[in-house]
């Protein structure tokens, strides 16, 4: 349920997370942190228009009855060269499938993944904004590209797990993230969890409104044997490894397919 899903975003710290290497490989093709600016740094005159536009000229308006100037004009250009490249470097066209029988809800930046299996139903919601940890571009090494530096811009959003048994008024609450210490992992560290469980709660099945009275379970105090017991009790349920790694594939191509829309609504906004 989506009620859930504002236990995430109102989370008083928000973990910022960068994937191993070893396991973005597979992941949406490189665009740069700044969104494709550099098409600005690439063409004197748009980098002109756009970062410097003209002022003092008159407002002019159209029949739409808004008003229309050279900055909106250089805006208009730029986003409509940006959506272009944008469109060009999109890994899926459509959002990628999740393994094992998961079926998927979209709306907007939420997302909602079900499984039922054995009376139990489980289910997993998460929301793309503000799923892009902050990266840092390193300057070039000599005789490399600026663009070869650019960072891959991957998608970690923190994930809610409900756990609903049939036969019980309660639902198991399970908040997951991708810890930011998974950087820099050796080789000897492959198999280790890619994500951690944070908080442990119960709430009363079908209740729209997360119950702050029920007690809540933070990990960070937790016995180590009862956490892997937990971790173990969502790998049983298909939570495991592969599927926070299809997780991060799918929200980033939702992000991308999000920040693609975004753009063509803004620069039909200018234009209007």
């Amino acid at each position: 349920m989506f009620s859930t899903l504002s236990r995430v975003l109102f989370s008083a710290t928000r973990v910022a997370t960068v994937r191993p290497q070893q396991l973005l490989s597979s992941l949406c093709a490189a665009r740069s942190f700044s969104r494709s600016l550099c098409l600005v740094g690439g063409n004197p005159g748009l980098r002109q228009n756009f970062l410097h536009p003209q002022r003092g000229f008159p407002a002019v308006s159209c029949v739409c009855g808004g008003l229309h100037t050279e900055g909106d004009k250089a805006l208009a250009e730029f986003l409509k060269d940006e959506i272009k490249e944008e469109k060009k470097i999109q890994k899926h066209k459509n959002l990628p499938k999740m393994s094992g029988g998961w079926e998927l809800e979209v709306n907007g930046t939420e997302a909602k993944l079900v499984r039922k299996i054995s009376g139990e139903t489980i289910t997993v919601t998460f929301n793309t904004n503000n799923s892009i940890p902050p990266s840092f571009n390193e300057e070039p090494q000599e005789g490399q590209k600026a663009e070869e530096n650019e960072p891959e811009l991957v998608s970690t959003p923190n994930f809610v797990v409900e756990v609903l048994k049939m036969d019980t008024n309660q639902t198991l609450v399970l908040d997951c993230h991708y810890p930011e210490d998974e950087v820099g992992h050796g080789e000897e560290e492959e198999e280790s969890d890619i994500f951690t469980i944070r908080e442990v709660s119960f709430q009363p099945t079908g209740d729209t409104e997360w119950k702050e009275n029920s007690y809540t379970l933070n990990t960070d105090s937790l016995d180590w044997a009862l956490y892997d017991h937990l971790m173990d009790f969502l790998a049983d349920r298909g939570v495991d490894n592969t599927f926070a790694d299809e997780l991060v594939e799918l929200s980033t191509a939702l992000e991308h397919h999000e920040y693609i829309k975004f753009l063509e609504n803004l620069k039909d906004f200018v234009k209007c």
